[in-house]
């Protein structure tokens, strides 16, 4: 039942405590500098995104998705220790779909990850990926 509930959640957030592995904070071998600037062009680089704001200090991008359907992202960029560096999203929208928003917010998350980890060494998963 709870699988069903879920289908119909219209916002995700990424993070160590996340029970699927796909939607866990991604951890990368590249200094917070290096991170931040290219998850910043993937996105000023896309198409169907819109960079609004863009918060060095707070590590934080938030991004309009307009494609495939509208939503609207918050990635957060966390320096752990040297040359390791986290990014977790939050994704969220107002649409609604009579099959349910989240699988397609969810395929919105892995794509990013995946973008990313081609720019940059992944590490883990998680806290004790």
């Amino acid at each position: 039942m709870a699988n069903l509930f879920t289908r119909f959640k219209k916002q995700i957030e990424t993070s160590d405590r996340q029970t699927d592995d796909s939607l866990k904070t991604h951890y990368y071998k590249a200094t917070f500098n290096q991170l931040f600037a290219s998850v910043e062009k993937l996105f000023h680089d896309d198409a169907d995104c819109r960079v609004t704001t863009v918060s060095k200090d707070h590590g934080e991008i938030a991004v309009e998705v307009s494609k495939p359907f509208s939503c609207f992202l918050i990635v957060t960029i966390v320096n752990v220790k040297p040359l390791e560096t986290a990014v977790d999203f939050n994704i969220s929208s107002e649409k609604f779909s009579l099959l349910g928003a989240y699988p397609d917010l969810k395929k919105r998350i892995t794509s990013y990850y995946e973008r990313i980890n081609q720019i940059h060494t992944f590490v883990r998963t998680g806290k004790n990926g």
